[in-house]
């Protein structure tokens, strides 16, 4: 132990004789040294960068005052002073933000560089003499832009009068389609014309279709809240939806005769508040009047006895797929609803 006290004292006995020892390079750096160095070194960085900056600024004002203090003889200032009869200041004396205005509407900076309040309105005053002058100088435009202006007003007059004659049109197919829908289906024109059925049914469909959504959008709050409110509302937006195929086929003209037929006696006899005989068509339409299954018209390859006495009107139509069974059942649905609103005079004719 005492040996390698001895040995200490003479090593730090040589370092106190040779300081270069104690500063001697090594390979290996402290984190703590590495993280100065660094700070140093972009705190120079940033002071460079500052004196550049400050430099540069520096530079730019003073070629800016030098430019400044030479006189103009391009600009609007100098064009006003040098003008036959300038405006004194007390005759354009107007407020800094009335200057800022119309120099905004004219499309010009609002302040130069070193531009006082004062040179602002000569600078002002000085671009509306040229405004004048130029307008003086070209008046023959100020004439065809008004020209022009009163070709575009015209344009404007005829065009709004176009859109009000189109609106009286779309009036007029208005009520031309609601002379439609209260046209009162005639049961001839299934023999003479049945092309004529299609817009009469179409239209008295979609009236009573709609006069039904009005019905239940015209009831009181108190009732819609409640859950049979609720219900009749689901089943008159249910009905609608089914509704739309058979609407399809009828805009396309291809119901099948005997289903046209049907549709034909609903729509007449819902018309006439005759729903007795309205709901005696429904049950023909939708399971037939003949015990008859589905397909007993084409039973085998061979025609048989009695083969043309089983019509097809006899088969039952709700059979034949979901959406045809949808919008029959739709079509009761209206005949309820237009039993509600508009009762018949006959209670014999009310459906059971």
């Amino acid at each position: 132990m005492d040996a390698l006290k001895a040995e200490i004292a003479v090593k730090r006995k040589a370092l106190q004789e040779d300081p270069a020892l104690a500063h001697r390079p090594t390979k290996y750096m402290r984190r703590g040294d590495l993280e100065r160095l660094k700070e140093e070194r972009e705190r120079e960085e940033k002071e460079a960068r500052e004196r550049g900056r400050k430099a540069r600024e520096d530079e730019e004002r003073r070629q800016a005052r030098a430019s400044s203090s030479r006189p103009r003889t391009d600009s609007p200032t100098n064009v006003a002073s040098t003008s036959a009869s300038p405006a004194p200041e007390s005759a354009f004396n107007i407020s800094n933000e009335e200057a800022v205005r119309r120099l905004r509407a004219k499309g010009q900076p609002i302040r130069l560089f070193d531009e006082s309040d004062k040179d602002r309105r000569l600078r002002l005053r000085a671009l509306e003499l040229i405004e004048e002058k130029n307008s003086e100088r070209h008046g023959g435009q100020n004439d065809f832009k008004k020209a022009l202006e009163d070709v575009e007003n015209v344009e404007r007059l005829v065009k709004d009068q176009r859109v009000q004659e189109e609106a009286k049109d779309k009036g007029k197919k208005k009520e031309s389609k609601e002379v439609e829908a209260h046209q009162v289906l005639d049961l001839e024109l299934v023999k003479t014309d049945p092309d004529k059925l299609y817009p009469i049914i179409y239209y008295a469909l979609k009236r009573t279709l709609k006069e039904w959504e009005e019905w239940m959008d015209e009831r009181p709050e108190s009732v819609k809240r409640t859950m049979q409110g609720k219900l009749a509302a689901a089943t008159q937006k249910q009905s609608a939806e089914y509704l739309k195929p058979l609407f399809k086929l009828i805009r396309a003209r291809n119901l099948p005769s005997d289903m046209l037929r049907r549709v034909a006696e609903i729509v007449h006899y819902m018309q006439n508040r005759q729903y007795q005989k309205a709901n005696d068509s429904y049950l023909r339409l939708s399971i037939g009047n003949a015990p008859w299954p589905i397909g007993v018209t084409m039973v085998g390859i061979h025609e048989r006895s009695a083969r043309e006495k089983i019509s097809a009107d006899q088969v039952a139509h709700v059979l034949n797929d979901e959406v045809s069974r949808k919008y029959i059942q739709s079509l009761k649905r209206l005949l309820t609803f237009s039993q509600t609103k508009y009762p018949p005079d006959d209670s014999t004719q009310l459906m059971g």
